[in-house]
């Protein structure tokens, strides 16, 4: 994932392939859009579901602002095929390396910890 995005030099340019990329993916259906899998500390609405098979964890996500779609997108896709341990133990180092964070306000990297927090708990119920 990295590799792919660190191709293109802009900052800027990633974080809208990281939007153009999550826009190709289908939304999460109504019935899980509830205030179960909604992510707390998001000012941008957001919802993360998780699901367990066979010892890994998979998550799907959705959220109303493109940008925040896109990067919870992102961190959900880095987490997903992963065992808890994985997931407990595994830093989003990515959007340091790929410039990411430099390009947030501190309002949305609030909210991406917040979707990080919520991640971990998943993992920590598995």
């Amino acid at each position: 994932m990295i590799e792919d995005l660190a191709i293109v030099d802009d900052p800027q340019e990633r974080l809208s392939l990281v939007v153009d990329r999550a826009r190709k993916r289908p939304p999460l259906a109504e019935a899980e859009r509830t205030e179960a899998h909604r992510v707390k500390g998001c000012i941008s609405q957001a919802w993360i579901v998780g699901e367990r098979r066979d010892g890994r964890g998979y998550l799907s996500c959705d959220a109303e602002s493109p940008r925040v779609r896109g990067l919870v997108v992102l961190l959900c896709d880095l987490y997903s095929d992963a065992t808890p341990a994985e997931i407990a133990a595994t830093e989003p180092v990515l959007l340091e390396e790929l410039g990411l964070a430099r390009n947030l306000s501190p309002t949305r990297l609030n909210g991406l910890r917040s979707v990080r927090a919520a991640i971990r708990d998943f993992a920590a119920a598995a």
